[in-house]
């Protein structure tokens, strides 16, 4: 199949769908999102941090009454996609809040509703505009209601004038790189006739190193510690959509996770495109004695008082060097969890990738992690059916799964996202051959978690409890160190507590145990 004559899967027919449902009537056939209780929106509260010559907000708390003409106006935000924008969403909570924002139930009773969208997921992508889609007769019950689309897919070239044309009744369309203009934004929708648009190309100059947060939990939290990617990967959107790498400065980095760990956080993930790449931009290029991400994980570690657990995502094995992995054996408080991409076991494959590394690179960093941490869980991100994957190069990484011997494993077929190389490749698979090597892939990677799984039968693990299992009033659910799932007989009052849970039952992705009341040996 050429180029020619297959039906590109980006984001234009993503949307081709989307807008057929609409003609149709059939949005409602689409996944609703949940909505949550009324709350005052409390932001992480970081103000008061003023490292030396570092940026941060100046916000008008009276902004919301003079927007909307009422004390305490509602915003609700519906987020699709990764752990970047669900921390983007946690940051315009924390905007909005010091401009006088209350959360909203959900959208029916929101003066101010944003969809944060995702350009790399399909399934995020089709639900975040058919929600969009859903949500229309709310603008004729409420025609006072500011309507905003932000997030990855505005940043993605052609598609802001697709989502003009699909969603007139659109206040506000902006991208990634400027939600630090929130307030203002918000302001011009509420004033302007047409639909304001302000998508950068990149992060300005004047972004603030230090934003408000309105976290969603109490125990765990997302901490960024640099945006963008610059590794230009040929399938991959995320260059396009969040620019170029920026380290935040470490100084502010262990602000915030000191004042996390005083409001009471238990758990911090620093989070970033690339963590590995930490400080190349700041601090100079790595193994020259720059400041990178393995100092930075020690500065955290040591420096951290209350924070019990510190993990990190998303890793890149190009950047991932000998060094970090040294530094993060020595720390305590850093998880024994490694989520390390591969994407391919077939160096052809990685190559057309442009991925950076091979597969004996690879292996090398894995084989560095088993000698020093014996016990660390390793999951990965696994595409089959990449443009020109031959059935040898499939092989390849059903090699390397069965050699690596994953924890566990995200795996997908290759859907192809308008403006990346890989989309003008030729040389494709048909949908039913990349569903039959996906189920091979599936059928190895299950078997091999299964079974490890199934080793940590009788083993006693310390859990930090996050809360009740959804529907189980007496039973709880936490993770280990190693982010497996973990459920047990308990009730809320463990919630926020680290506790040794033997584990009883084994299944492909979770545990079961019961709480350990003596003192043993932990695993």
């Amino acid at each position: 199949m050429t180029q020619k004559d297959h039906k590109a899967d980006d984001l234009n027919h993503i949307l081709d769908r989307v807008e057929q449902m609409m003609k149709d009537g059939t949005l409602e056939l689409l996944p609703m999102a949940e909505q949550g209780a009324t709350e005052d929106l409390t932001p992480g509260g970081f103000d008061h941090l003023e490292p030396a010559g570092v940026a941060q907000m100046q916000i008008d708390p009276e902004a919301g009454r003079r927007i909307h003409g009422k004390p305490e106006p509602r915003v609700h935000i519906e987020t699709f996609g990764c752990q970047m924008n669900e921390h983007d969403s946690e940051i315009m909570y924390g905007i909005l809040a010091q401009m006088g924002y209350v959360k909203a139930q959900g959208p029916d009773d929101a003066d101010l509703l944003l969809f944060n969208t995702c350009a790399v997921r399909e399934s995020a992508v089709e639900h975040a505009f058919g929600r969009i889609g859903q949500l229309k007769p709310l603008k004729y019950t409420n025609p006072d209601l500011i309507i905003g689309v932000c997030g990855c897919v505005p940043q993605v070239e052609g598609q802001v004038e697709r989502i003009k044309r699909m969603f007139p009744y659109l206040d506000l369309i902006f991208g990634t790189h400027n939600i630090h203009r929130l307030p203002e934004l918000v302001e011009r929708a509420r004033s302007e006739r047409e639909t304001v648009v302000d998508v950068w190309e990149s992060m300005g100059d004047d972004f603030p190193d230090i934003l408000p947060a309105a976290r969603e939990g109490d125990l765990k939290a997302w901490v960024t510690i640099m945006y963008g990617c610059d590794k230009h990967c040929t399938y991959c959107i995320v260059p396009t959509t969040r620019g170029k790498e920026r380290s935040r400065p470490y100084e502010v980095i262990l602000a915030e996770v000191q004042e996390l760990a005083r409001q009471g956080f238990k758990e911090i993930t620093l989070l970033g495109q690339n963590v590995n790449a930490y400080g190349k931009d700041l601090y100079g290029r790595h193994g020259e004695g720059a400041f990178d991400f393995g100092d930075l994980i020690e500065l955290i570690d040591r420096n951290s008082p209350g924070i019990e657990r510190i993990r990190f995502t998303t890793n890149h094995p190009k950047d991932f060097t000998r060094k970090m992995v040294e530094q993060i054996a020595r720390a305590e408080k850093v998880c024994e969890w490694f989520h390390l991409p591969v994407q391919s076991g077939s160096d052809s494959v990685l190559r057309r990738m442009k991925r950076s590394y091979n597969r004996k690179q690879y292996l090398r960093l894995v084989g560095w992690i088993r000698e020093l941490i014996p016990d660390a869980v390793i999951t990965t991100d696994i595409i089959v059916g990449f443009p020109g994957e031959t059935e040898e190069e499939f092989q390849e990484t059903l090699s390397l799964v069965e050699e690596v011997q994953y924890d566990a494993a995200f795996m997908f077929m290759y859907s192809e996202r308008a403006g990346t190389p890989a989309a003008e490749m030729e040389d494709r698979l048909s949908v039913p051959e990349k569903k039959e090597r996906l189920q091979r892939l599936m059928e190895v990677q299950n078997r091999i978690a299964r079974a490890k799984n199934e080793a940590r039968v009788g083993k006693v693990y310390d859990i930090l409890v996050e809360g009740l299992d959804k529907g189980k009033p007496d039973v709880v659910f936490g993770r280990t160190r190693g982010n497996i799932l973990v459920t047990f007989p308990g009730d809320e009052s463990l919630r926020g507590r680290i506790v040794p849970v033997r584990i009883t039952r084994a299944g492909t992705w979770t545990l079961e145990g019961e709480l350990v009341e003596s003192p043993v040996t932990l695993a």
